[in-house]
């Protein structure tokens, strides 16, 4: 384990050509935000050319077409670099089992290990959040409403909502529990606790610490 604060973490999306890397599908854009004791300090976002064409629907609901992904470098290429750009951060995604599937599949092609620790800011969201709508990215950021652009589905303005996001639930944690200083471990044992015993769960932490 990283024993980094849960305010300091890189947080990523992905867009690609389908739902999963085991069905063949790859990434078409990569975006990340690098989050150091909470404040926003670098930012990443390429295209990458997945090797064929891409669907109709995919340049619809994402807006990248396949001719800026012709121009775009190989994936091999930008993964290479956005190993870099991780270093040994701990991760944040909203759908973690989502990106880090595509993460783990597109490293894989590349030289760099890909042994990261993941947060997912969904689950999270579920158990902090049980009155909202639903826990998708874009009904979150309307009911906390949080900094957008009005911008979706391209992966450096997800990744953008995500960080504010991901900063509002660690601002909740504290006024609610008094936990100052939440830690990654903390973060990810919160989204894999029982919705009904979340409360219970950050309560107990915030007496023992």
């Amino acid at each position: 384990m990283k024993h980094r604060p849960a305010n300091t973490v890189i947080v990523l999306d992905f867009e690609t050509t389908g739902l999963s890397p085991n069905q063949g599908d790859r990434a078409i854009e990569i975006g990340a935000v690098r989050l150091e004791d909470g404040q926003i300090k670098d930012r990443f976002q390429r295209l990458m050319y997945p090797g064929r064409r891409i669907s109709g629907f995919i340049e619809s609901y994402t807006g990248i077409s396949n001719q800026m992904l012709s121009d775009a470098e190989p994936a091999s290429k930008v993964m290479a670099e956005f190993a870099d750009f991780i270093e040994d951060f701990n991760l944040v995604a909203h759908n973690a089992s989502f990106d880090s599937k595509f993460l783990i599949s597109e490293l894989a092609r590349t030289d760099h290990n890909s042994a990261y620790l993941f947060a997912c800011s969904m689950l999270i969201a579920r158990r902090l959040y049980q009155d909202a709508p639903n826990h998708k990215l874009g009904t979150l950021v309307r009911f906390k409403s949080l900094p957008t652009d009005g911008t979706f589905h391209r992966a450096l303005a997800d990744a953008e909502m995500t960080t504010h996001l991901w900063l509002a639930m660690l601002e909740d944690i504290s006024t609610r529990y008094g936990i100052d200083q939440a830690d990654f471990a903390l973060m990810q044992k919160l989204g894999k606790t029982a919705k009904h015993s979340s409360h219970q769960f950050l309560l107990k932490h915030a007496v023992t610490g």
